[in-house]
């Protein structure tokens, strides 16, 4: 795989696959500086290692800088980071979705991925990484219909990891996309589905829809080692490209 990063934020890392992927930096020795909004018994489970927990609102511009700021001031610098955290928030017809609806997830999903680049980008030693967490959704599968915020926001993941690609290159950074299926993760918890009776098409898979594990979700450490990968020097003329971690699941949606 080749040498690991040694100093890595992760953004979204107190859980699901933003958690995954910090709890395999640490395991290969680096110091990870947690991103979430999450405090209390998350922050104090991850003091256990050799973490950085840092509360912060990826969508609130002071809240992001200050983060990246002690990340300064404790790592000097870093060789990585990776844009973990996201929402699915409201699935619902478009005439039906509220614009409070539609902000949220656009100002969590998008601006956060912005205000993550803006504030880490400095901060990044050439031959440094950057891994965006998008998804299927919106990238190669269209038909979690009402899922548009959603879907919307991560398709421009995607674009935006294209045009930081070429931005960065100069600089010896590289910019990659995971976009994962279906996987294990509380995200789904949070998902409000409303109204969509009236506008989903039926589509039955009587063997499951992820045809490699017959319907069987991705865990997300295994997302999590695609992103470990990415950000390695096993992975250094890699930039610009997305990569689709979904036993085949979009080839079928």
């Amino acid at each position: 795989m080749g040498q690991l990063s040694r100093r890595v934020a992760v953004t979204g890392g107190a859980s699901g696959i933003g958690l995954a992927a910090v709890t395999l930096f640490a395991e290969a020795g680096a110091r990870v500086a947690v991103i979430d909004r999450q405090g209390g018994e998350a922050a104090a489970e991850l003091r256990r290692a050799n973490l950085l927990p840092l509360v912060a609102d990826v969508a609130d511009e002071a809240q992001m800088e200050a983060a990246f700021g002690a990340v300064r001031a404790e790592f000097g610098g870093l060789d990585a980071v990776v844009v973990a955290a996201g929402v699915n928030g409201v699935w619902a017809p478009v005439t039906s979705l509220s614009v409070s609806e539609w902000d949220t997830v656009m100002n969590i999903n998008l601006r956060g991925t912005f205000l993550t680049a803006k504030h880490a980008v400095p901060l990044l030693a050439r031959g440094g990484a950057m891994v965006l967490v998008s998804s299927i959704n919106g990238t190669r599968s269209f038909t979690n219909t009402g899922a548009t915020p959603y879907a919307a926001s991560k398709a421009a993941q995607l674009a935006m990891g294209k045009m930081l690609a070429l931005e960065l290159a100069g600089a010896g950074v590289r910019v990659n996309v995971v976009c994962p299926g279906a996987t294990e993760s509380a995200i789904e918890r949070s998902t409000v589905r409303r109204g969509l009776d009236s506008v989903r098409f039926p589509v039955a898979f009587p063997a499951g829809d992820i045809p490699l594990t017959k319907g069987g979700k991705a865990k997300a450490r295994e997302v999590a080692e695609a992103i470990v990968f990415l950000c390695s020097e096993g992975a250094s003329h890699i930039t610009g490209t997305e990569l689709y971690i979904d036993g085949g699941q979009s080839l079928i949606l």
